[in-house]
């Protein structure tokens, strides 16, 4: 068996203090309004055993593209990927107690491939309000023979840490999950907030 390792790319202290907590503010006022549940597919399903979470994506953040913009050439040539001449898309995801994305890609060559660039900005408050909800990269797990295959008990993996203004990028055909948040409080502004995005192929838009 095969296993290659996935490369994501972490920035720490993304924004800064004094920005960092003026999204969180936006974040918490979001969640406060009670973000409808997440959906998924093209036929925006609620389905609550793959995906259990609250997403806003009317939420801006043009200071967070605006750092994005600053590393995005690095990002690129360290993950061998190109997204030059595109817009962003993004929303604020919230996840509470017991909340959790099942294992998944956000890219395959059926569905957003034009997604050619993951990332996931976490925010929320200090100290952490909550346990859990790492965010769970696979890496590629290929069988030595053709005839063999691949189960889930053959992947490793690496746990990123939602820690508090801190960024990954990796690319999004890679499997990846989000764990299972514990918030004892349950109260929407002690939620993990991510703002999940994609940057696309040159000449190409998401959907």
């Amino acid at each position: 068996m095969w296993r290659l390792p996935v490369t994501v790319c972490r920035i720490t202290n993304f924004l800064g203090e004094q920005t960092s907590a003026a999204v969180l503010r936006r974040a918490m006022a979001a969640a406060d309004g009670l973000m409808p549940p997440s959906t998924i597919g093209p036929d925006r399903q609620v389905n609550r055993d793959i995906w259990r979470s609250r997403s806003g994506h009317d939420f801006a953040v043009p200071e967070l593209l605006s750092c994005i913009d600053e590393v995005q050439e690095a990002v690129e040539h360290t993950l061998g990927v190109s997204c030059q001449g595109t817009e962003p898309t993004y929303g604020l995801i919230s996840y509470n107690d017991g909340d959790f994305y099942a294992p998944h890609q956000d890219s395959t060559p059926e569905f957003h491939p034009e997604r050619m660039l993951k990332f996931v900005y976490f925010v929320h408050r200090t100290p952490r309000p909550f346990t859990g909800g790492e965010l769970r990269v696979f890496d590629i797990a290929l069988p030595l023979h053709t005839e063999g295959s691949v189960s889930w008990e053959d992947r490793t993996w690496r746990d990123w840490e939602p820690e508090h203004d801190s960024i990954v990028f990796f690319r999004p055909s890679a499997w990846h999950e989000v764990r299972k948040v514990s918030c004892p409080t349950k109260q929407p502004e002690d939620s993990r907030f991510a703002i999940n995005g994609w940057l696309g192929a040159p000449h190409m838009t998401s959907n």
